[in-house]
């Protein structure tokens, strides 16, 4: 058997794309090329690795098993390849992923440190809800995850990271901003305006807040964080974010935080698969980002603490 690291290469492509011609666009390939090497390598392996729905591929659990196997030979030869032609103690392209309050709010400045104490510089960001980072990490198409979301997969290692505070946040002529001493009582028959399904401050909502509320009402759901928070100082209803979020906001009076007798703390977590190869480059940010004590994580300890 001699399966070559470019059949290696399509498979992981096709597994993550699930088209012959998605795949085709991303390796600047003909679709008959890599159809050919697909072919080619269930040929060598003796299984299908997908099964045919129609134009899609879905893999089976014959590429189930491949795919982490694949995706650490990839990565060990694109370790050798960089070996030599990079400076620094690491080498290699870091993927990352964070769900919208991380990415927006911390991860540029946990980038901005690991670059700054480790020389690294050839990362990418993806930024999207929880329920995506997790599903493109089952997929080998990101290296680590940065969420807040409450994570429960099989496939994947959850660590906990930082700490946060949510708020419950409104227009500052809102009716309830005059009231001396707020219940959860006065939220009743309110409007919200919320993440969508699969957003871990959604879910936060839908755990912690709503049960303690009888009667409630989404007036929008929004999938940016900042559009949240123009529609909540327009006065079209109340929201739940993280304190980090609309910090900019109260500070320029378009939203004020109502001061509620409820904790609202919750964690951010730390992700990547199971069977994921953990190169050099990838311990290095999974320790850094362990120990990374900026500013940030202060505040995030005061407001645990407070």
């Amino acid at each position: 058997m001699n399966i070559a690291l470019r059949q290696l290469k399509v498979f992981v492509t096709v597994a993550q794309e699930l088209t012959i011609t998605a795949a085709a666009e991303k390796l600047f390939l003909s679709k008959p090329a890599v159809s050919m090497a697909l072919s080619e390598l269930e040929k060598q392996l003796g299984h299908k690795l997908f099964d045919r729905n129609n134009n899609r591929l879905l893999i089976n659990e014959q590429g189930k098993r491949l795919l982490p196997l694949a995706d650490e030979l990839l990565a060990r030869s694109q370790d050798i390849e960089q070996l030599f032609s990079q400076e620094g103690p690491v080498t290699g392209k870091l993927k990352i992923g964070s769900s919208d309050t991380v990415g927006n709010q911390v991860t540029p400045f946990l980038l901005r440190d690991f670059r700054r104490d480790s020389g690294h510089c050839d990362q990418s960001l993806f930024i999207a809800n929880t329920a995506q980072i997790c599903h493109m990490l089952g997929e080998f198409e990101l290296d680590i995850g940065l969420v807040e979301g409450k994570v429960q997969a099989d496939n994947l290692a959850v660590i906990p990271w930082l700490g946060d505070e949510m708020v419950v946040a409104c227009h500052p002529g809102h009716p309830l901003t005059k009231a001396e001493q707020l219940s959860l009582s006065d939220l009743e028959h309110s409007e919200w305006i919320l993440r969508e399904p699969g957003s871990g401050t959604r879910e936060y909502f839908l755990g912690r807040l709503a049960p303690r509320l009888e009667h409630w009402h989404q007036a929008f759901e929004l999938n940016n964080t900042e559009a949240i928070i123009n529609c909540t100082a327009a006065g079209l209803g109340l929201t739940l974010l993280s304190r980090r979020a609309v910090e900019h906001a109260v500070k320029d009076n378009r939203l004020t935080i109502l001061s509620l007798p409820l904790d609202m703390q919750r964690q951010y977590w730390l992700l990547f698969h199971k069977e994921k190869y953990q190169s050099p480059l990838l311990k290095l940010f999974i320790a850094f980002c362990q120990q990374w004590n900026s500013p940030l994580c202060q505040y995030s300890q005061k407001s645990a603490d407070n």
